[in-house]
């Protein structure tokens, strides 16, 4: 968050939300305490206080004493409190890890920061307690894994046992008699625990709200596209905004009709109701409480909402139309998939008019690679589970008419800044990266081995999701034990009335994005209803035979100057047209007829439908092995790939609401909206089809190892787009783990934590590209002296493993630091050299349009961008997740055809070189040496975060803030941001 000097305003009043307690559990009345006075001090009375504050009358003034405490800040922030006193911690739940459960979710726990603290920080870089005590240890595992011992894993993670010992207590309080929150002193990481299940919720709304409330704010902001006008009109605030209206735009009637058709049948709906509305009351009775005592997050200031000095305005309560945009923040970002239709037609028909309709079509169908044989699978026993494969003759395909595709336009009305031509711009960054949705990312990974290779003989995990890096995290810990629910884990700020990945009393579960097809792209005739002539134009639409006005969404936003926002006034209107076939993205001809291109997901509408599943993996009645654990994920319409491991089992699950497609349509491309290409049993109204039975989606128990890092499942699953080929980050981990299985060495947790570090740490196109580009390379003498030192420093460094980790903890400088640089610059040079000249021009930019070049740890390097508004190969820099999406395969595949190897599922034609070997090799030679010759600050270019040339400062890993306090940088590590180590010893 960028900060100026605060500065006096009126602000117009946001007024809180009445405030409506449960009616069957009255709050006790609680004396109102002082309004502390030290930073450190007023921290602590917002996480410790055991009451709540009456509701706060909107727009009071009050006495000016949190002025007094800015203006003492350089001598007064971040004293240290004292001890508060702390009642014993409540019996721990029933616990059969034996103290085998780690896990670990940097930066650190507590994410609220009062005024003083952001100042504080920024003045002397001093933090709140447990704002990042657990990057260090996170950080420090790339430099220590080689030589790790089981004794030392506790030194890299958090004890996840249930409880807290008493000895641990940090502090302990009852916001209501039903509830205790009990904090550990290690990592401030909230236990909460329950004597009713009302209680149970209440006190994790209360917790959530302690260590997020602003960024719950934020996002329930984000999933309604309004974040201009609650962070700040910064142009990455605008883009984002604008790219979640344009995936899930919804009227507040629409939200409320999700939140009645989600909880409204079924016991378990109900009670999830209940469980809902109960954590909501613990987030607005915090609410209420830190803005009378003037205990909130800094950033209402900061950001307009309180003014500093007289209290004015507030903070709006939570609703449960608020689950649900954020709910469908979640879903957007890592549980959908599909969608990319209209840039798979355009790379046919550049294929065809460069090939012809023959040769263009296979070309394509290799370049999609639709069941790969060479692909890592996690289902690697030859399970097969058909799914959104290509048809043999499809029906119903509507190729755009080339040229003809454009962009359906979303901004109307602007004002100001919202024009994007302000004579005046500012260095605001947004609160986000602004193509945080629409730049590809890949997410997650998972290691999992059977309890008959392992030490002990008990299954060992080292699971979780990669979520991006935040300060504070998207995601938060705790722990939760009440009636019928019994978890330790993590959970998305503003959703944590269940645990959504983590452990049980006996078992634990974790997920990586599945991203299998959900979403198709309709080709929608336009007509007018008056008869007059039909153009791109048009807002209507033939729905089986009758015109029909597209429904019109809008979203009005507006903004003004903020201390941490400096961007210039303005305003604009986000508007979405809306068919039956889904939301308009683009217009264009099929066959010189004007059509709406949409994009039909089968999770919209149903955003929060997940619920049912969550709660069932909390429940240790409901979750007890692995068939009852497939069972909860069978209620999750996310696309995940589910992981389960117990004492003596494992499992596997991929959930999603797959629609079940007419015959011969293809899901890889534009599809006719006629009745006879719709989703079976499709209803435009409830967004309801036919989806693939429980039994069709693919599952596993007990296979003796899994892996996964997105990448495809099982045999017969089709892709949601391209890349999923003979390299993939994926074989990273199935390489190492299948060693260890297959070694004769029993494996333990550490063993399994260094494969997880080892590939965390290595670069793909090191380990498995660069061998096929040396191999052909060194096929003749290399002459040249440039070239010969480039490929000598380039086969050292593949051969001492590939890796991009420094010489010593703490040196910031990679060892083969030169070879990292040339391979960094050689590769979008190597496949725009080796594959532009036998595509084309408009082949090439349609395939890398579709699936981007590259993704290094530096999101540089990415080869050229695309002419629309949104191309493949944009990146988010420093975000620690690489190597998901690229032309490894594409690379890899062609080279060996080369070199006469045996391809299985080759692309159609050779293109390096043209199929010739020496032609090839002069190819690959004259692109290595313009990036030998490519200085370092050419390279790593430099940005806000790192200066020009600063290899190893352009990778790290930046906990992107937020708020207004902000983190340290951290070496790259390609691994999960909250992880799980898991073994349990028994079980019930």
């Amino acid at each position: 968050m960028h900060l100026r000097t605060p500065h006096l305003r009126k602000y117009r009043p946001h007024v809180p939300r009445p405030h409506v307690p449960h009616p069957d559990t009255p709050h006790p009345d609680t004396p109102v305490r002082p309004v502390p006075r030290t930073a450190a001090a007023r921290s602590a009375a917002a996480r410790t206080a055991d009451g709540t504050a009456a509701a706060v009358r909107p727009g009071s003034r009050r006495p000016g004493r949190r002025a007094a405490a800015v203006l003492a800040v350089a001598a007064t922030v971040l004293a240290l409190a004292a001890p508060t006193p702390s009642a014993g911690a409540p019996a721990a739940a029933t616990d059969l890890c034996g103290g085998r459960c780690l896990d670990i979710l940097p930066p650190g726990e507590n994410g609220n920061a009062t005024l003083a603290d952001i100042l504080g920080n920024r003045a002397f870089g001093t933090r709140p307690a447990h704002t990042d005590d657990q990057l260090a240890p996170y950080a420090a595992l790339a430099q220590a894994y080689p030589t790790l011992t089981a004794a030392q894993l506790s030194g890299f993670f958090n004890d996840a046992s249930f409880g807290v010992p008493a000895g641990q207590v940090a502090d302990s309080i009852s916001p209501r008699p039903d509830v205790t929150i009990v904090r550990d002193k290690a990592t401030g990481v909230p236990h909460i625990t329950g004597t009713t299940r009302y209680g149970t919720e209440y006190g994790a709304g209360y917790a959530a709200a302690q260590d997020r409330l602003w960024v719950m704010d934020l996002f329930r902001h984000v999933g309604r596209g309004q974040l201009s006008g609650f962070a700040g009109g910064a142009a990455a605030n605008r883009q984002l905004e604008q790219s979640f209206w344009q995936a899930a735009p919804y009227t507040e009637a629409e939200l409320q009709q999700q939140v009645d058709s989600t909880f409204g049948t079924g016991p378990r709906a109900r009670q999830a109701l209940a469980d809902a509305q109960a954590y909501l009351d613990g987030i607005n009775t915090y609410i209420d409480k830190v803005y009378r005592e003037r205990t909130f997050p800094g950033e209402y200031d900061l950001t307009g909402h309180i003014d500093w000095f007289t209290n004015a305005g507030g903070i709006d309560h939570f609703q449960l139309t608020d689950l649900v945009a954020l709910a469908s923040v979640v879903g957007a970002l890592f549980g959908s998939g599909g969608g990319g239709e209209l840039a798979s037609a355009q790379v046919k028909s550049a294929a065809g008019a460069k090939y012809g309709p023959a040769a263009g079509d296979a070309l394509w169908t290799s370049l999609r690679e639709p069941d790969d044989p060479e692909a890592v699978r996690t289902l690697h026993d030859g399970q097969s589970f058909p799914y959104a494969q290509p048809p043999a003759n499809p029906r119903g395909t509507a190729r755009p008419d080339p040229g003809s595709v454009v962009p359906e336009p979303m901004v109307q009305d602007a004002t100001g800044t919202g024009t994007g031509a302000s004579a005046a711009p500012t260095a605001a960054a947004g609160v986000l990266p602004g193509n945080l949705l629409t730049a590809k990312h890949g997410m997650s990974n998972a290691l999992v081995v059977s309890g008959k290779y392992t030490d002990d003989g008990h299954p060992v995990a080292v699971f979780g999701p990669q979520t991006g890096y935040f300060a504070p995290q998207l995601l938060m810990l705790e722990e939760l034990q009440g009636p019928g629910i019994s978890a330790r884990g993590a959970a998305f700020a503003g959703l944590s009335f269940y645990v959504e990945l983590g452990r049980g009393q006996d078992y634990a579960w974790s997920a990586t994005s599945a991203g299998q097809d959900i979403t198709d792209t309709y080709a929608v005739p336009l007509c007018t209803t008056d008869g007059s002539p039909v153009s791109l134009a048009a807002n209507s639409y033939l729905w089986h035979g009758t015109c029909t006005p597209m429904e019109r969404l809008e979203r009005k936003n507006r903004w003004a100057p903020t201390t941490a926002d400096g961007t210039a006034a303005g305003s604009y209107t986000l508007v979405m047209n809306r068919t039956a076939y889904g939301l308009v993205s683009a217009r264009g001809t099929v066959g010189g007829q004007p059509v709406a291109f949409t994009s039909l997901r089968s999770t919209y509408r149903h955003e929060a439908d997940s619920i049912v599943g969550f709660q069932m993996l909390n429940d240790p009645a409901a979750v007890h092995d692995p068939a009852s654990f497939q069972q909860a994920a069978q209620n999750i319409n996310y696309t995940f790939n589910w992981f389960y491991a117990d004492s003596a089992h494992t499992a596997y699950y991929n959930s999603g609401s797959n629609p079940v497609r007419a015959d011969g349509v293809d899901p890889g491309l534009p599809v006719l909206a006629q009745p006879a290409y719709e989703w079976l049993d499709f209803d435009p109204v409830a967004n309801t089809a036919r989806y693939t039975p429980a039994d069709r989606h693919p599952q596993s128990v007990d296979q003796d190892y899994y892996i996964s890092w997105n990448n495809k499942q099982a045999d017969g699953v089709g892709p949601a787009g391209f890349g999923n080929g003979s390299v993939h980050r994926g074989d990273l981990l199935d390489d190492r783990v299948k060693a260890l299985v297959t070694s004769g060495t029993k494996v333990g947790r550490t063993a399994l934590v260094q494969a997880m570090e080892s590939a965390a740490l290595t670069d793909l196109r090191a380990e498995d590209v660069l061998p096929d580009l040396l191999r052909v390379i060194r096929g003749a003498p290399v002459t040249d002296p440039a070239q010969a030192a480039a490929v000598q420093k380039l086969a050292a460094w593949q051969a001492a493993g590939g890796l991009r980790r420094e010489t010593s903890a703490g040196s910031h400088v990679y060892a083969d630091a030169e070879a990292i640089r040339i391979l960094d610059a050689w590769w979008p040079l190597l496949a725009e050299a080796e594959f532009r000249p036998g595509m084309g021009d408009q082949l090439f930019a349609a395939l890398s349009g579709a699936l981007q070049i590259n993704e290094s740890p530096s999101g540089g390097q990415s080869g050229p961008l695309g002419g629309g508004p949104v191309s493949a190969n944009e990146s988010v820099p420093h975000k620690g997740s690489a190597f998901q999406y690229g032309w490894w395969s594409y690379v890899d595949k062609d080279l060996r055809s080369v070199l006469g190897d045996p391809v299985a599922g080759p692309l159609a034609r050779p293109f390096c070189g043209g199929g010739d070997p020496a032609a090839c090799r002069q190819v690959l030679r004259d692109s290595l040496q313009q990036a030998a010759g490519r200085t370092a600050a050419q390279v790593y270019p430099g940005d806000a975060d790192c200066a020009a040339g600063d290899q190893w400062c352009a990778d790290t890993i930046v906990q992107r803030p937020l708020g207004g306090v902000t983190d340290a940088r951290s070496t790259w590590q390609n691994r999960p941001t909250y992880q799980q180590v898991v073994q349990f010893q028994s079980h019930r």
